[in-house]
């Protein structure tokens, strides 16, 4: 992974073999980031996303394998009890135009991924909500 910063944003090239959520925090924790939003295109071979059912307040995971784009990635920076977190999605789409996706767990690389992180000056926390079952930002911390 290399990257440059410019100003609040931050050009990043995530390399074949490599995990983008992990790069992504060592990008946030390097820059001393508390709050941004990210977007990236690429290609991957191997990813998790999943899918939070609401009733139940649990998530499912897919996994997925083979040679996919990634059709869109985006989310967030923040912090959750003053500690880097990051809530991304992504979709994928395969040789025959099928996409899938949902809340990244994990992607590989598999050739490169282009990713932009603008970086809002400001910091918002998370807290888990129990009536919801999700970690969801709290402007009072």
């Amino acid at each position: 992974m290399d990257y440059r910063r410019f100003g609040n944003t931050i050009i990043a090239r995530v390399d074949k073999g490599e995990d983008i959520l992990e790069q992504i925090k060592v990008i946030a924790l390097r820059e001393k980031i508390l709050l941004a939003d990210v977007n990236a295109l690429g290609a991957v071979g191997d990813f998790t996303v999943g899918v939070f059912k609401t009733g139940e307040k649990k998530y499912y995971s897919n996994h997925f394998s083979g040679d996919f784009e990634i059709v869109s990635l985006l989310g967030t920076i923040n912090t959750m009890d003053g500690e880097f977190y990051a809530h991304l999605h992504m979709s994928a789409g395969d040789a025959d135009g099928k996409v899938f996706g949902g809340h990244l767990n994990q992607a590989v690389v598999s050739a490169t991924c282009e990713v932009v992180i603008h970086v809002v000056d400001g910091k918002v926390d998370r807290t888990f909500s129990e009536e919801i079952g999700l970690n969801l930002y709290d402007f009072e911390k």
